[in-house]
């Protein structure tokens, strides 16, 4: 499973709340690039299938979450999710979370994915296409280390969603300079 070297530079559209905007709905919409999330900046990285999916939603990103403390302690400047959904779904999922410190990166054209060369079909759940599970380190764009979850595949079975090597419990364990399972 071959990662680039460096995070790809796109563009990521984001709906951000402006309260000069007044109402009920203020929010606009506000174009981020890749460098604006991790340039000058040592970053996790995970992308995961789905918000609101169980392994995402019970595991991944809560686990992430409570372990950002630690992660800064280690070095980590910022951790970033990222999701091929929409802001508007990206956004609710942050809120059900209760995220404080995980942010989360919408790419619901695939741009990012599709660049990292981890997109994948999950039409047997109805998802479409969607990102592979796994992780990255990055330091000012460039990879330093890579976490995919092995068996990648298009249409796997029902029960194809392997979680381990992207865990933040292994992550934390590189970081720390212990044993861990790269992955694929």
């Amino acid at each position: 499973m071959s990662l680039p070297d460096t995070l790809p530079k796109v563009d990521f559209m984001v709906r951000v709340r402006d309260e000069s905007i007044g109402g009920d709905n203020p929010f606009k919409w506000v174009t981020f690039t890749s460098e604006d999330y991790f340039k000058g900046k040592k970053v996790v990285l995970f992308s995961l299938p789905g918000a609101f999916t169980p392994t995402c939603s019970t595991y991944q990103l809560p686990g992430f979450e409570k372990n950002a403390e630690e992660f800064k302690k280690l070095g980590i400047d910022e951790i970033y999710c990222l999701s091929v959904n929409d802001s508007f779904v990206m956004n609710k999922w942050a809120q059900a979370q209760d995220l404080k410190s995980v942010k989360v990166i919408p790419d619901g054209s695939l741009k990012f994915t599709n660049a990292m060369n981890m997109n994948v079909q999950k039409d047997n759940h109805g998802f479409g296409q969607r990102s592979w599970r796994y992780a990255v380190v990055a330091n000012d764009m460039k990879i330093e280390q890579t976490f995919v979850e092995p068996g990648k595949c298009e249409n796997g079975s029902v029960d194809d969603d392997p979680y381990g090597a992207s865990s933040p419990e292994n992550i934390l364990k590189y970081l720390k300079g212990e044993e861990f399972d790269k992955g694929a």
